[in-house]
């Protein structure tokens, strides 16, 4: 089994902070959540932000971004120029189609440019795993292109809008063994960050990547 961190990973950036500042163009009124977006993301990849204040600061950004996108008449145009994307793999109870059709049709313009920001490395292979700290609603587009059917991400409740799993740090390890269970065996684990040491620890062999260099590490 191999098993892929996404952002800085197998993609060139941080996706979901790249989706944030494309969102704009299309409803400006979510350019006041930037600072408190860059502070979160900034936390997170440096390595001082702890599981639970960053699920209540992320929660409250998110639910009054999702609120702004979702009453977004620009947005609403968006919609009618595609279908809603269809999230794959181990959902973990993702909404469906309809719901956050403005996020889904954000997510599939956003794909249709950035999808060439996947790092030429990546091979992918269809029995793929992949495990990121970014949301299943936005990762899940470039899963369905690449061909990948399993997902384990932070998750949305769609009829609250608050984050019902925050896939981050130590969750990810404890995610992954509630999905596939306690036997299952990581054979290759990638990723951009020691901060995923508790996947490298579940791991046979584990890369560190850095651009499209991979660097053995375990």
């Amino acid at each position: 089994m191999r098993v892929f961190d996404f952002d800085g990973t197998i993609y060139k950036g941080e996706s979901l902070f790249d989706l944030y500042l494309f969102s704009v163009r299309y409803e400006p009124r979510v350019l006041k959540y930037v600072a408190p977006v860059a502070q979160c993301g900034i936390r997170y990849k440096t390595g001082h932000a702890e599981l639970a204040p960053m699920e209540r600061k992320l929660g409250r950004i998110i639910r009054r971004y999702l609120q702004d996108i979702d009453s977004s008449k620009r947005v609403a145009r968006l919609c009618g120029s595609g279908s809603a994307p269809t999230v794959p793999g181990k959902r973990e109870g993702v909404p469906d189609a309809a719901a956050h059709a403005g996020l889904n049709a954000l997510s599939e313009a956003f794909w249709n440019r950035k999808f060439r920001k996947i790092k030429s490395w990546y091979t992918p292979q269809p029995d793929d795993v992949i495990v990121t700290a970014s949301f299943d609603l936005t990762v899940g587009e470039a899963c369905r292109r690449l061909g990948i059917t399993n997902l384990i991400a932070s998750t949305i409740d769609p009829e609250t809008l608050e984050i019902s799993h925050l896939n981050f740090r130590t969750n990810k390890a404890k995610r992954f063994r509630e999905v596939y269970g306690p036997d299952a065996v990581i054979d290759e684990f990638y990723t951009d960050s020691y901060h995923d040491q508790s996947m490298i620890d579940m791991a046979r062999t584990a890369y560190l990547v850095k651009g499209n260099k991979l660097i053995r590490i375990k």
